[in-house]
């Protein structure tokens, strides 16, 4: 849509009535395209604060991306908003956000025996380490490594294990309810006794 866009302003007489509309509606199409990147980094954003107590993401050089040829993927994704998005919203939901350094060679590492295999191309999507022989998702595997350096990753042991915060219960889930309450008048009557518990 937005080529569609762009090359109908390009050809349009500068100067003219018709360049000023062409570019009315560039504007427009330009809009609705941040604006349903906005919705989607809001709509993944929260689904990911409530999900985890915990998120580790990589402190990527954006700038430096935009200059390569992944340049318009990196602008599409808007990686720097959609972090800036988990951590305010992970410090309203009482959340952790990690990042982690740019520099950790999350893709190189071999996240089963911790041996670095080196750089790979982007087109490798499965590699197998020369060590330990496992074969690895180029994803899954940066992935497991981001955690491991974010210090997410709990070993068997219990190491750095807490015992879970009580949390309250939501306003509806609070109280008794009307088919809680006879529900339980029913169970008193089967046993003998009314619902306030006393004998009948």
């Amino acid at each position: 849509m937005l080529r569609t866009r762009r090359s109908v302003h390009a050809r349009r007489r500068k100067g003219s009535k018709n360049r000023d509309k062409a570019r009315l509606t560039l504007a427009r199409a330009h809009a609705g395209v941040a604006d349903a990147r906005r919705e989607f980094h809001h709509q993944l954003s929260t689904c990911l604060i409530r999900e985890n107590q915990a998120i580790a993401v990589e402190n990527l050089a954006v700038s430096g991306l935009t200059r390569t040829r992944l340049a318009k993927s990196v602008h599409d994704a808007g990686w720097s908003g959609f972090v800036a998005m988990l951590e305010y919203k992970a410090a309203l939901y009482g959340r952790r956000v990690v990042r982690i350094g740019r520099f950790e060679p999350t893709s190189q590492v071999c996240s089963n025996c911790g041996v670095k295999d080196g750089p790979k191309p982007l087109h490798v999507r499965v590699w197998q380490c020369q060590v330990c022989g496992v074969w690895l998702d180029r994803d899954i595997n940066a992935a497991v490594n981001v955690a491991k350096a974010a210090g997410l990753v709990v070993t068997a042991c219990g190491a750095n294990v807490r015992p879970p915060t009580p949390v309250g219960a939501d306003r509806g889930e609070a109280g008794t309810h009307r088919g809680d309450l006879t529900s339980a008048t029913a169970r008193a009557a089967r046993h003998g006794r009314n619902h306030r518990g006393s004998p009948r």
